[in-house]
């Protein structure tokens, strides 16, 4: 027999009372996962690790059925040579031994991993940011009980050129950029119309704009009070020190000098135009949806040919290998395995 986790079937998560349940902060890199993130762990009862756990992205129903003692050690072998697991500085004796004390799901077992990093914080409710974890999102949503998401939405342009200054040699150029967001953003809608009490989405440019009231709307949903020490990121000083570009950023900065507006619309004569004209095609109606205007582009004869003889279709075809290889990743897991990069994986200890 198959396990429920091979499978996708619901996996228990009842440790989490609902009220105290965990929180994911979902979406697309580059749209202020971590900056949000470094807000709420800087709340009294709240922790999330300062780095993407991606444990659902990299090993969900990869190791085969946890319930067989081998799978299960195939799969730590795994985890705890992941440098964001590693981060966590867990203890494998104690996470195999309350995993088999419990349901040997695979949903479980992340918790584990997680709810003791919390524990060592001394929070409350465990939580975590992982990129795509919309996904997962009716698989975590049923394997834990009381669970809040919270996914960031930002305008795909500006998302597209944050991605393209930290990984200029990105394969799938805007092709791919509007691919991924169109499936993010599609799925955070669904998840948001289906589970409306515990799905939410938050736009980047609201966080930026309106700092401490998106907050208060965030903890809102969450059922936590707002703690005003929270909007100056005092347990995440490594991230708010990038953000101002400061080592040692003073502590009593105004929260309104930690983020800002220079962030919207940089894709304005950043991004070319036929680029752009390719992701405003493609995405511009779900874009509207979320108040993200057209840029108006004069494009010359010249570039109106050159884009529908060459660009569109280039980007047109990167859009559709992602879609394929996104499919065949997600429907099989265990033989299109989404891996790690080399340089995120340790030698074990």
């Amino acid at each position: 027999m198959t396990s429920e986790a091979v499978l996708g079937r619901p996996e228990t998560g009842a440790e989490d009372a609902a009220g105290d349940g965990p929180i994911y902060v979902a979406g697309l890199d580059r749209c202020g996962k971590t900056t949000l993130s470094a807000f709420l762990t800087s709340h009294s009862r709240i922790s999330i690790p300062a780095v993407g756990s991606n444990m659902w992205t990299y090993f969900y129903r990869q190791y085969g059925d946890l319930a067989n003692d081998a799978d299960l050690e195939r799969c730590l072998d795994a985890l705890f040579t992941y440098k964001h697991v590693v981060f966590l500085k867990p203890d494998r004796d104690r996470v195999r031994a309350e995993f088999i004390a419990g349901p040997r799901t695979y949903a479980r077992l992340f918790s584990l991993f997680l709810r003791h990093f919390a524990e060592s914080a001394g929070k409350a409710r465990w939580g975590a940011q992982t990129g795509l974890i919309e996904r997962y999102g009716d698989e975590i949503i049923e394997a834990y009980p009381g669970l809040r998401v919270v996914h960031m939405v930002r305008d795909p342009r500006d998302r597209y050129l944050a991605s393209l200054e930290k990984w200029p040699d990105g394969r799938l150029r805007a092709g791919g950029a509007t691919a991924r967001w169109r499936y993010s953003t599609g799925l955070g809608e669904r998840h948001a119309s289906r589970y409306p009490t515990q799905y939410l989405m938050i736009r980047f440019e609201d966080l930026i704009r309106d700092t401490e009231g998106t907050l208060r709307h965030v903890c809102d949903f969450l059922g936590e009070a707002y703690e005003p020490a929270m909007a100056g990121m005092p347990s995440a000083p490594k991230h708010r020190g990038r953000l101002l570009g400061d080592d040692e950023p003073s502590s009593d900065l105004p929260v309104d000098k930690i983020l800002s507006e220079e962030h919207i619309g940089r894709f304005a004569g950043r991004v070319p135009d036929l680029e752009l004209a390719f992701m405003q095609r493609h995405a511009g109606r779900l874009m509207a949806r979320y108040g993200y205007e057209p840029y108006e582009l004069d494009l010359t004869v010249k570039e109106r040919l050159r884009f529908g003889a060459r660009v569109w279709p280039d980007q047109a075809a990167r859009m559709a290998v992602w879609r394929t290889v996104e499919e065949l990743q997600q429907r099989f897991p265990a033989r299109v395995r989404r891996r790690p990069g080399k340089r995120m994986v340790v030698d074990p200890a």
